[in-house]
């Protein structure tokens, strides 16, 4: 497809940049440090030409939703006011938490000082003994692991202005959820909603017209992009890491990967890349990229290199 019949408008990483307009930095580079992910290295330039420019297009469109409550609060004769929220979706491995992170940072310190709030969707997955008893524990991380019910409840309450909403909680540690605890969102203006599949439609799960999913309470979308060879070593980098950091706690679910030698390791590493998270990949989750507002396409390092903002 040319790029005049894309839905599409494509920026170099220069283009995008300038489109900043001296918006301050209002993160140092400590704070950067705490946003990062495992396996990446925010630079404080990735900001500035990332996401600044974005938060900065962000806050003009939450302004504009904004405003558009107001007109439909004196229309209706009361209070209209719901949060906006953005949806951030891509493969594991790719960085959408890191990008989550820092989007949550920004739009926090703008002058309208705006409550955000932040959420994934890991929190709706399913217990690992529910998994286990429909037989789907391979299954992880697929559209048919999440309780896709409460998940929607959620989003549904919060869009709808309830003031008090809570989410479960899940522990990466465990690979599991934690069972009697969860976050509290008290009246966000936004919500940053971070998972796999937060894009997907009807469409993509064969659905029938009248189902409800969850982008259709999404209000701004974000893909995070790769190429599969860059995503797999990212996959696998992060998959050491974790072996020689977090695997290494005796509570740690994957706790036995840290006791086997490496080389077995990374072929359970490559296994699991393989028959697990590039499946989801091929199958639900890169299928929904071209229904996202914008994409983040990154290249070596976790550089973006190119945004693509819809028309």
């Amino acid at each position: 497809m040319s790029n005049q019949l894309s839905p599409y408008m494509k920026f170099s990483r220069q283009e995008w940049a300038s489109l900043r307009n001296a918006v301050p930095m209002t993160l140092s580079v400590d704070e950067l440090k705490s946003l990062q992910g495992i396996n990446e290295e925010l630079s404080l330039d990735e900001v500035t030409d990332i996401y600044l420019p974005l938060s900065r297009l962000l806050n003009y469109y939450i302004g504009n939703n904004f405003t558009r409550q107001a007109i439909l609060a004196k229309f209706l004769g009361k209070n209209h006011k719901t949060p906006y929220i953005i949806g951030i979706a891509g493969s594991v491995a790719v960085g959408k938490s890191t990008t989550a992170r820092v989007l949550k940072a920004l739009l926090t310190r703008w002058p309208e000082h705006r409550k955000v709030a932040l959420v994934t969707t890991d929190g709706f997955l399913y217990p690992n003994k529910v998994l286990e008893e429909r037989g789907i524990m391979h299954k992880k991380g697929f559209p048919q692991s999440y309780d896709l019910k409460k998940l929607l409840q959620f989003v549904s309450d919060i869009k709808s202005g309830v003031s008090h909403v809570s989410a479960p909680v899940y522990s990466h540690l465990v690979y599991d959820i934690v069972e009697n605890e969860s976050v509290e969102i008290e009246s966000p203006d936004i919500l940053i909603l971070e998972g796999l599949n937060v894009l997907q439609n009807p469409v993509d799960c064969h659905a029938t017209s009248n189902r409800v999913f969850v982008s259709d309470y999404v209000d701004f979308s974000i893909y995070v992009d790769a190429e599969r060879p860059l995503l797999h070593d990212w996959y696998i980098n992060r998959f050491l890491k974790f072996r020689a950091g977090a695997f290494s706690d005796p509570n740690s679910y994957f706790h036995h990967y840290s006791q086997i030698p490496e080389t077995e390791a990374l072929k359970k590493a490559e296994h699991i890349w393989k028959s697990i998270n590039e499946l989801n990949l091929l199958e639900n989750i890169l299928p929904t990229r071209e229904r996202a507002s914008l994409i983040l396409t990154k290249s070596v390092d976790h550089r973006v290199d190119n945004v693509q903002l819809r028309k």
